[in-house]
């Protein structure tokens, strides 16, 4: 298995072990920052946008679409992102999509304010911010390797999951104050504003020109070459497979916490922001967790526990009898799903050559593209069996799945890096 050998261009520090080891570094410390606005500002949208088709059409199906037309051009482009991210500087394709998604931000804030939410047109710009985020993630989760050393990679994952977790805490929590004072236009504005605050962040930034640049090969020969790569390395093919599933089979309960809201628990807009926000509080715990164990971290037993336990706290979850019940339930997913998200992104970032970071960081972004598609099969699923036996029969896949790779593919259970 091939590893990188590269130096990041962080400066002359040296790392040390510790949970917030990667804030040290200045790079790091604005890109820390402007993923947490950014983030928070990406909440407030999804929240608007969800509450809004949700009270609009009172369609579960409605808001498993607009949702799919947010992810499908993630899951068709994402490896595409991943070749430009691969050939171009990083961090001057971060600020074009960031300004892209300022745009299509203010498009929906229109849409709301002067187009009485046509849902045609929300279900567009849902698109387009779907095929922005395909080539915006890809750079983004490669430019961390280049803001700490190789031995702060642990504390920089999990203090990246710590931010976008922060964000799920907040952003929910302010859409539903925002919606009940301003309106859920004002929801979509502040999100536009937050994009000028990373913009910014990355030009702050002291970064050396990118290493790898590939604008001179053929675009054909950077995309088969990153396949290659990855048929000559089974096991980062091993554990991207680990990183999609649980995403189309166990991730989309985040979108679908609006149905247990509206039609399970009964507990309004304010109830959704509170569930997303405790799901949210164990995931910055199971960040915590993550960082707190650095080398357990980077082995593939661990990871698949966790994996496993996620399935289990949604089982759980979609049998609790009150929102009361569900309430602590939700923070031991949120939990296990960022503990085995981190794990599995550090053994990739730790795993994989430079050269070919982009590339293969994209095909996690797949996942973006997935998780609508396993809201859509969820919603479909819970208008002919009902929203819990939906959850709990998906969740089911994944430990069922958890089991079967602990059991038959001991390379991966036994890896340690």
């Amino acid at each position: 298995m091939m590893k990188d050998s590269a130096q990041s261009p962080i400066g002359p520090q040296q790392a040390r072990p510790g949970t917030f080891n990667a804030l040290r570094y200045r790079n790091y410390r604005l890109y820390w920052l402007g993923n947490f606005v950014s983030f928070t500002g990406d909440w407030l949208d999804q929240i608007a946008l969800n509450w809004l088709v949700i009270t609009t059409t009172g369609d579960p199906v409605m808001l498993g679409l607009v949702n799919l037309g947010r992810g499908l051009p993630i899951l068709l482009f994402a490896i595409l992102g991943g070749v430009v991210a691969d050939r171009i500087d990083r961090r001057r394709m971060l600020i074009t999509t960031q300004a892209a998604a300022m745009m299509v931000a203010i498009g929906l804030a229109l849409t709301v304010a002067l187009y009485d939410s046509a849902i045609w047109l929300i279900m567009i710009l849902a698109t387009c911010r779907g095929t922005i985020v395909a080539f915006n993630q890809p750079a983004r989760q490669s430019l961390i390797y280049q803001l700490v050393p190789r031995e702060a990679m642990t504390s920089a994952i999990s203090m990246n999951s710590i931010t976008i977790n922060m964000a799920k805490i907040i952003g929910p929590l302010a859409s539903a104050a925002i919606i009940a004072t301003l309106g859920i236009t004002a929801c979509f504005i502040a999100n536009a504003v937050s994009f000028t605050v990373v913009m910014a962040t990355l030009m702050l930034m002291d970064l050396p020109a990118q290493g790898i640049v590939r604008e001179k090969e053929p675009f054909l020969a950077t995309l088969t070459g990153g396949i290659s790569y990855l048929r000559r390395e089974p096991i980062l093919l091993m554990l991207v497979a680990v990183a999609l599933v649980p995403t189309f089979f166990c991730l989309p309960y985040l979108q679908f916490l609006a149905v247990f809201a509206a039609h399970v628990f009964d507990v309004g807009a304010a109830g959704f922001g509170t569930m997303t926000a405790i799901a949210a509080a164990g995931s910055i715990f199971g960040a915590l967790l993550s960082a707190h164990l650095q080398h357990d971290a980077r082995r593939g037993s661990t990871m698949l526990l966790f994996m496993g336990g996620f399935g289990v706290a949604l089982v759980a979850f979609s049998l609790a009898p009150s929102f009361y019940a569900a309430a602590p339930i939700l923070f031991i997913a949120g939990a296990m799903h960022i503990a085995y998200n981190s794990s599995n992104a550090t053994i990739l970032q730790l795993t994989v050559d430079d050269a070919y970071r982009g590339r293969v960081l994209s095909t996690l972004f797949m996942s973006r593209g997935l998780r609508p598609l396993g809201m859509a099969t969820m919603s479909l699923l819970s208008v002919w069996i009902g929203p819990r036996l939906a959850m709990g029969l998906m969740a089911t896949v994944v430990v069922v799945f958890a089991g079967v790779v602990w059991m038959f593919m001991p390379r991966l259970r036994n890896l340690t890096i």
